[in-house]
């Protein structure tokens, strides 16, 4: 016989009675009544012309038939249950977006404005991976990321996100700050470097300052890193200005005098260019492009001859 889909619910009944070898348990699984249970037995038994439970007084037990069906059902629910967890977990991949950058710019940049996409897009869940070694994009890898640099690179299509410069910044309690009236006082300075191809020769360079013997004090393999050693006032950082930002804005850190130079690297949004971005991507992809429409704050001045502020003491 053919199976009509009005047995479906029947089936399901029957099943889940086979199972548990009891009508009064099925009906709590199936938040049905015993009754609702036996009757949708005794609708199959009917279209079937076979009896599928011996009943008697302690209970239900199967027949040779009804252990045949319920073997068949059992097989039957358990691969639609299988494939409709895949088609979920397909669903919910597809509202997961990878995002391959680096520390810093997720820091300073990246997660202050995460609040607009969640906003827009409260379904999609974002995955940030921060290593420092680059990423292959292949197949369970990143949807896309966020690369300081210049193209081209091999396998990626890159789309411009924007431009950077380079400037000094130091903590304002640095001991000798309060004597940097311009370029060429910075390099009497301790110095702070990060694995920046740009550096602090190129600075200076671009500072007209000549003759000066440039000595890197402390070396960081990380932009953060060197920042913090910054705040913390072991000497100038060489800063960036799309990840400096936040430390301007509580007062971490501050310009020192000279040029504000162009970075000859720049932001760029990137994924496999041998792939379709799935939609979740491609929605994160396109509100990183829009983000080129909102300016970043005005870098501060720069700060000549800053005394330190006074520690407080007692009575004061």
């Amino acid at each position: 016989m053919t199976l009509r889909t009005d047995l479906l619910p029947a089936l399901a009944a029957f099943e889940s009675a086979a199972r548990h070898q009891n009508f009064a348990r099925a009906a709590e699984e199936l938040h049905l009544t015993a009754s609702a249970v036996s009757h949708h037995v005794r609708k199959l038994e009917d279209r079937l012309g076979v009896v599928l439970f011996q009943r008697h007084a302690r209970g239900v037990a199967l027949t040779a038939e009804g252990r045949q069906l319920a073997d068949a059902a059992s097989t039957a629910l358990s691969d639609m249950d299988n494939v409709l967890g895949g088609l979920k977990r397909s669903r919910d991949e597809d509202a997961v977006v990878r995002v391959t950058t680096v520390h810093s710019l997720t820091y300073a940049w990246l997660l202050p404005r995460m609040p607009g996409f969640t906003t827009l897009h409260p379904h999609v869940r974002i995955h940030v991976d921060t290593e420092m070694a680059l990423t292959r994009f292949d197949e369970g890898g990143p949807d896309l990321g966020i690369r300081y640099g210049q193209p081209p690179w091999p396998g990626l299509s890159a789309q411009p996100l924007m431009d950077d410069a380079l400037f000094p910044v130091a903590s304002s309690r640095l001991a000798g700050i309060e004597h940097v009236r311009e370029a060429a006082d910075v390099a009497k300075l301790p110095l702070i470097a990060d694995l920046s191809r740009q550096g602090w020769q190129d600075w200076f360079r671009s500072a007209d300052v000549r003759g000066v013997r440039v000595e890197e004090r402390y070396s960081f393999s990380d932009t953060t890193g060197a920042l913090m050693a910054a705040v913390q006032g072991l000497g100038a950082a060489l800063a960036r200005e799309k990840i400096v930002t936040p430390y301007f804005a509580d007062g971490r850190l501050i310009r020192l005098p000279g040029p504000i130079v162009p970075t000859r690297a720049s932001y760029f949004v990137v994924y496999p260019s041998h792939r379709r971005l799935r939609p979740a991507a491609r929605l994160f992809v396109d509100w990183l492009l829009a983000q080129r429409e909102h300016p970043a704050p005005p870098v501060p001045a720069a700060t000549q001859g800053t005394a330190p502020p006074r520690r407080k003491t007692a009575g004061t």
